[in-house]
């Protein structure tokens, strides 16, 4: 007899039955009796989880006003140059190190980070920009393919060529779109050839031609895919 006629005929028993009804339903209640304590503490933890979640989510978004407000200001100073300021603050008002350091579990926190990386990269702190870049994490994919970008930057100011092509190549790989994505893949391809790596620059500069034939960027990639190759051969 198969799983599901025996299934049907036990729900049609409980149906026509009451005797068999009124069985089942003792049962269930000894189960209660006997395992009240299991049960109580499994509600009791559902209840915890669910009010403990909402209490977190809340003060996420609290916090995150809060680092939103604090970072105003540095921001401000960052589109004024004062790079200084703009990171460490002005005396009264935060600057990026404190807010990513003090809120960076929020979206303005891990912003925060971002804002520093970019900070610390004009103030020639490569290491340190790139320490800040790799905390930024973020659902808008262009700011994120951004700090890939900036963080292959860093790498190569670091004389790490072949890392920062790779970061290159992941920011153009990073919801790819016809104005970034080139403009990446040939920062990957000059990174490449400044690590002597021809043949690979000259695969870079093929994915412009072939995949961004309308780029502003087709012109130059066909020219330095030509002196990539005869490099490459020597």
């Amino acid at each position: 007899m198969s799983n599901n006629t025996m299934k049907h005929e036990s729900e049609f028993e409980l149906v026509e039955n009451p005797d068999a009804l009124a069985e089942r339903l003792v049962q269930s209640e000894e189960f209660v009796v006997r395992h009240k304590n299991l049960l109580i503490g499994l509600f009791v933890a559902i209840a915890a989880a669910v009010v403990g979640g909402f209490l977190y989510y809340q003060n996420q978004q609290t916090k995150n006003q809060e680092a939103l407000a604090a970072m105003f200001q540095a921001e401000y100073y960052l589109e004024a140059d004062s790079l200084n300021k703009a990171m460490n603050g002005d005396g009264q008002n935060a600057g990026f190190k404190t807010v990513a350091d003090e809120y960076g579990s929020t979206k303005a926190g891990k912003l925060a980070n971002f804002y520093a990386g970019v900070v610390s990269l004009k103030q020639g702190k490569y290491q340190e920009a790139l320490d800040y870049l790799e905390e930024f994490k973020s659902d808008d994919l262009l700011l994120q393919a951004r700090a890939y970008s900036l963080q292959g930057d860093a790498n190569l100011e670091l004389g790490k060529k072949e890392e920062a092509a790779a970061l290159y190549k992941k920011a153009a790989d990073h919801k790819a779109n016809d104005f970034f994505s080139p403009q990446y893949l040939m920062k990957a391809a000059v990174a490449y050839e400044s690590a002597n790596q021809y043949a690979e620059a000259v695969e870079v500069y093929e994915k412009v031609i072939n995949d961004y034939p309308v780029s502003p960027e087709v012109n130059d990639a066909k020219k330095y895919k030509a002196r990539a190759e005869g490099l490459a051969k020597k």
